[in-house]
């Protein structure tokens, strides 16, 4: 009898009379602990527990009781397993009292009277909806009030007793009514005050598995997919499946890693429309349309399909004798800006949809409105220059207001839809609120600023300092975070941005006639795009395509970059519209030949060679 008690060497059970003496489940977990046949370290005995929990919730709890028995841990306390139990089953005094035989392993005493108020809101929740008000009403007077414990919340639980049907509450408390689903919530809940080697948090395998996926993404140097989630910092992982997170055609077997193929560095179209120097360029906030301007005296807006990476020329606006400087699409993606270079005296606020001049803005011959941004209402926009000018106005061309003596060099609306953020001749970037005449100090750098961006949440502001480079700022702790490496930056006005997924990636045009792409992590480039003959003046990431981008070059030319299936498709014969101009199949660039031609008769080196993707 003596050996059949003993623990024998493969794990199995030990047998008396011919029968299998199991003890009883604790949390779904045999108590019959045996002595393990190896002996295990802490961290083993971590992730054993670990292995544990989520196996018990995929439902094989015999295979965790013989895992537990094999290993001799348990994964929680056999008090905890308790709690749970009388929770999901309702037992509300059985769990009060299992909660109170736990009160010496707490790490704070409020702990036990937070998870009694919880549980007991619970109970009082259940009541009202079975209709038993004198219980709910005996519950609330005799049980959760002499707690002492959130008496704001007692109070709006008062209140619920006058609810006549389970719809009306669940619908005001925003919760799952009575049954098994708002009994596990509350069991996760209750769960976070305890310690760990009580009773494990919820779910925590799978949120480690999703901790370490979310690191591997942020260093991946070409994420810029949705099939695998990325979360931001503070995001709540209780919400996130481990499928979510992983995605369909994702693994845990290998470490995440993109392929640069899916990411914009790849030339699709070069478009040759513009007949001198391309200066700027702007996607319109749905992402349907682009608008390129530069020294001809020309603004030419494109459509943008994106299913098919296409590109068509939609509208050319002819704004005159002058060199358009800046564009700025209003939020609703119908309206344009276009700011002439600094001897012009006016602006002109174009409808995109009919192709047509709705107002011009201009005071006197003195006037020099070389940026503009537009309020979150659509109805007005500021303007201003570097030689003082700086306006509000509405769409009938009338200045509503302005604020005198400010020498504009680029602005920007905030994410509050009022506030403009505007670098001037001091190197500096100071936010001004035009209708309540307040300004105020935001930023000030060691060397001009030529122009700068915001990113969607209107914390961050991407520069291009004058012979420096590329500079993140944080704009609410009004700290530098990052210089970026390789760009050549003297003396010309170039526009950098945002863009990709979350806008992770920065990008901006260069004096070596390149563009760069860096992850916002990281200083060195992750790709540089060779293909401009010129300076490249300004780069834009399409807001709604995180694989398209687009840069414009003072050797005339408009380049839109994507994967390489796109350009795939395209020398598959697939439907891909560039220019009007650009009729060509045969040749590397969409350029005609006539156009192409040098004045020697000669291609151009750029149209004899392969474009290089340099990556660092």
């Amino acid at each position: 009898m003596q050996h059949q008690q003993e623990m024998v060497s493969n794990g199995a059970a030990p047998q008396t009379n011919g029968k299998t003496e199991v003890a009883p489940a604790i949390n779904g977990v045999s108590e019959d602990i045996k002595k393990p046949s190896v002996k295990l370290d802490p961290i083993n005995t971590e992730m054993v527990r670990l292995i544990g929990q989520h196996l018990t919730n995929l439902g094989f709890k015999s295979t965790v009781q013989q895992l537990m028995s094999e290993s001799g841990c348990r994964l929680d306390h056999p008090e905890a397993g308790r709690v749970r139990k009388c929770v999901l089953m309702g037992d509300w005094k059985g769990a009060t009292e299992a909660l109170q035989h736990l009160e010496p392993l707490l790490d704070c005493p409020s702990h036990l009277t937070e998870m009694r108020f919880l549980i007991l809101e619970q109970k009082y929740m259940e009541l009202i909806e079975c209709g038993d008000d004198i219980g709910a009403l005996s519950c609330l007077r005799g049980e959760i009030s002499p707690l002492e414990h959130n008496i704001s919340k007692v109070h709006r639980l008062s209140s619920l007793i006058f609810y006549n049907n389970s719809t009306d509450l669940r619908k005001a408390t925003n919760w799952a009514g009575s049954g098994l689903e708002s009994r596990c919530a509350l069991m996760d809940k209750i769960s976070k005050y305890f310690p760990s080697t009580v009773m494990l948090p919820p779910r925590r395998l799978e949120k480690l598995v999703i901790q370490a996926l979310q690191q591997q993404i942020v260093h991946c140097n070409f994420h810029n997919t949705t099939s695998v989630l990325k979360l931001n910092p503070g995001d709540n992982y209780d919400k996130v499946s481990m499928l979510d997170a992983i995605g369909s055609s994702g693994t845990l077997l290998t470490d995440h890693v993109c392929s640069k193929d899916n990411f914009p560095s790849n030339c699709v179209h070069t478009l040759t429309d513009h007949t001198d120097e391309v200066l700027t360029a702007a996607f319109s906030p749905n992402g349907l349309l682009l608008a390129t301007a530069g020294k001809d005296s020309a603004i030419i807006i494109w459509e943008i399909d994106q299913p098919n990476f296409g590109v068509s020329r939609r509208h050319y606006l002819d704004v005159g004798n002058s060199c358009v400087v800046c564009l700025s699409w209003s939020h609703d993606s119908t309206k344009l800006i276009s700011c002439m270079a600094e001897e012009a005296t006016e602006l002109i606020v174009w409808d995109i949809e009919e192709g047509k001049e709705i107002c011009k803005v201009t005071e006197s011959n003195n006037d020099s409105l070389t940026s503009a941004c537009w309020y979150k209402d659509d109805e007005r926009f500021v303007c201003g220059g570097l030689r003082g000018q700086f306006f509000l106005c509405n769409l009938e061309g009338t200045i509503i207001e302005r604020w005198e003596g400010v020498r504009v060099q680029s602005m920007n609306i905030h994410s509050d839809g009022k506030t403009v953020l505007a670098s001037d001749t001091h190197r500096r970037i100071r936010a001004y609120q035009l209708e309540d005449k307040q300004d105020y100090s935001i930023l000030q750098e060691d060397h001009g600023i030529m122009s700068f961006t915001l990113d969607e949440s209107g914390r961050f502001g991407l520069l291009n300092v004058t012979t420096q480079g590329v500079h993140l700022w944080d704009l609410k702790d009004r700290q530098l975070v990052r210089k970026f490496r390789g760009t050549t930056q003297g003396h010309c006005t170039i526009h950098s941005c945002f863009g990709g997924l979350n806008q992770d990636f920065v990008a901006s045009g260069s004096e070596d006639s390149k563009v760069y792409v860096w992850h916002r992590g990281r200083e060195q480039p992750v790709a540089v795009l060779n293909g401009h003959q010129r300076t490249v003046n300004c780069v834009a990431w399409n807001p709604t395509l995180p694989t398209m981008l687009v840069s414009v070059s003072d050797d005339r030319t408009v380049r839109i970059w994507g994967p390489i299936d796109a350009v795939s498709r395209k020398h598959q014969g697939e439907p891909q519209a560039t220019s009007e101009t650009s009729e060509g199949e045969d040749d590397a660039y969409d350029i005609p030949l006539h156009s192409a031609l040098a004045s020697n008769g000669q291609l151009p080196h750029n149209l004899m060679s392969s474009l290089d993707i340099s990556e660092h």
